[in-house]
Parts: structure tokens; C-alpha cells; sequence
């Protein structure tokens, strides 16, 4: 893998841990200032259910910096599109069903990464 696909990977993966972080150790704090369109009042009663999420963000983002380690080029591109393609769909699905921002946000970057990666796979 390239160093510009590789350091858009570590771009994802680090949106995710940062993610995590606010899901998880943040929510009733930093996250309400991040995530305004959220009912104040619902932050304490769903910190769980947020943190449940962070954990999650935070596993996505695991795999992406595990893929960049991976020395086999086929096992590293499989689990990079795997992860990558994983970290897509979240922002497909969020965007249509939460806010076009998170689209933006978590999607498109994956999204120029699988694109990068496919492009990269199929022209060696």
C-alpha cells in the first residue's frame, strides 16, 4: 500500500478513536458541545448506550491501524477494505438516517479510501 492510502487509513482510524473517546469518557461533557443538535437533557440518560457506541468506533479504528502492520500485501489489503469498508457503511447509514454530516464526516473519507485501495488491488 501506498504511503498516501496508508496515511488516509491512520486519518480514519484516528476520526474513530477520537469518536470514541467522545462516546465513550466525554459524552456528559466535551460531546454536548460537539453534538448540539442532541437533546441536552438526554446526554446523562444515554451515556451508556453512548459509550456502548464508542466501543464500537473505537474496534473499527483498531483494525484499520492493525491492518497497516499486517507485512502480507494481500492479508494487509483485505483487512484495510474489510475495516474500511465497515467504517463506510456506518456513515452511509448515519447519514441517511441521523444527519447528512456524519455522511461527510465518517463516510466520504472511507469511502475515497476503499475507492483508493480497490484501485490499488486491481491495477497491480
Amino acid at each position: 500500500m501506498g504511503f498516501t492510502l496508508q496515511l488516509l487509513i491512520g486519518l480514519v482510524a484516528m476520526l474513530h478513536f477520537y469518536f470514541m473517546y467522545l462516546e465513550m469518557f466525554a459524552w456528559t461533557t466535551k460531546a454536548k458541545k460537539i453534538f448540539r443538535k442532541f437533546p441536552k437533557d438526554l446526554f446523562e440518560p444515554t451515556k451508556v448506550l453512548a459509550a456502548n457506541q464508542g466501543l464500537y468506533n473505537g474496534f473499527l479504528a483498531a483494525g484499520l491501524v492493525c491492518s497497516l502492520f499486517i507485512t502480507d500485501l494481500e492479508w494487509q489489503q483485505n483487512s484495510a477494505l474489510f475495516f474500511l469498508s465497515c467504517v463506510a457503511i456506518a456513515g452511509i447509514y448515519g447519514g441517511l438516517s441521523v444527519s447528512k454530516k456524519i455522511f461527510f464526516i465518517q463516510g466520504v473519507p472511507a469511502l475515497v479510501g476503499v475507492l483508493m485501495l480497490l484501485i490499488t488491488i486491481y491495477s497491480s
